[in-house]
């Protein structure tokens, strides 16, 4: 784990949906709408479906455009 990870414990590189929804002020009806039509880029891992920080941002900065 690098020294800034450990750093900021509130530095993410993934949320859950619910967890999304919370951090951007976004309801999960709409976060799930973005996933359905591919806007939103998600990973699977297990059962969990988790939105890279990455991906947030991009479709952020898409929506700026």
């Amino acid at each position: 784990m690098s020294q800034n990870m450990r750093n900021e414990p509130d530095a993410r590189r993934a949320y859950q949906v619910n967890e999304a929804a919370a951090a951007y002020r976004l309801s999960r009806s709409t976060l799930y709408k973005l996933i359905a039509t591919g806007k939103l880029r998600t990973v699977k891992v297990g059962g969990r479906r988790l939105i890279p920080v990455d991906a947030m941002e991009a479709l952020l900065a898409e929506g700026a455009r």
